[in-house]
């Protein structure tokens, strides 16, 4: 199953949608939180694309981000439906094959994890790869992991229950990474793999790390946000 946490910042969102569909998967949006106006915006998408929106607002009182209410209630009905689960987030577009190259190399021996190189429009990696630049093939990677385009085997999420995901913190992409090494699964990176990248479309604050760095971390620290 494929998922998409999604807020707000729905141009480059329904880019990320359209691509998976176009793709012929079949994806489910999780709206944590967005404007009313953005809301409705991805229910018009639902009746065009075929695809399903969970309005996380809905199901819990809780200010947004919640990524580990949404890895929890995926974990559970991936492992029901006895299937791998993917996370693509909203600043991800996906090739046409770039999934099923994910669930190809899922199913060798011991994988845990597999996902795909992020690029900018130059084709050059970015953020939150640039410790691959130097990577010719794919291959196996004891380093950390996003959850930009990443498929989690069936065997890993039936293995590690995400209840036990620290409720204080924001993202969970580099301590499940970690975890998966941890256990004895192999991450897999495919640099042959790419998909397009527009770091933190879904959430302009965090350009401040790359513009204003001082101003970033102030926040970060003050205000509590961005907690890994």
């Amino acid at each position: 199953m494929i998922i998409m946490p999604v807020k707000d910042s729905l141009e480059m969102a329904e880019q990320a949608i359209r691509a998976i569909v176009a793709s012929g998967h079949t994806l489910r949006v999780y709206d944590d939180n967005s404007t009313a106006e953005n809301a409705q915006r991805l229910e018009s998408l639902q009746a065009e694309l075929g695809i399903e929106v969970v309005h996380v607002g809905k199901e819990i009182n809780h200010p947004s981000p919640n990524y580990r209410w949404v890895l929890i209630k995926a974990q559970r009905e991936a492992i029901a439906k006895g299937q791998d689960l993917i996370i693509v987030e909203s600043d991800v577009i996906v090739r046409p094959k770039t999934i099923d190259q994910l669930i190809v190399k899922s199913q060798e021996s011991s994988v845990g994890m597999v996902a795909a190189v992020t690029i900018d429009e130059e084709g050059n990696v970015n953020f939150p790869y640039e410790y691959a630049k130097g990577m010719k093939a794919d291959g196996v990677c004891t380093k950390r992991f996003s959850f930009c385009c990443t498929l989690l085997t069936k065997a890993f999420l039936e293995a590690y229950d995400f209840e036990q995901l620290d409720p204080e913190k924001n993202w969970y992409d580099v301590h499940i990474s970690h975890m998966s090494v941890k256990m004895g699964y192999t991450n897999i990176l495919q640099v042959s793999n790419p998909v397009l990248h527009k770091p933190h479309s879904s959430r302009p604050w965090k350009q401040l790390k790359y513009t204003h760095p001082i101003l970033y971390y102030w926040r970060k620290l003050t205000q509590g946000r961005d907690k890994i």
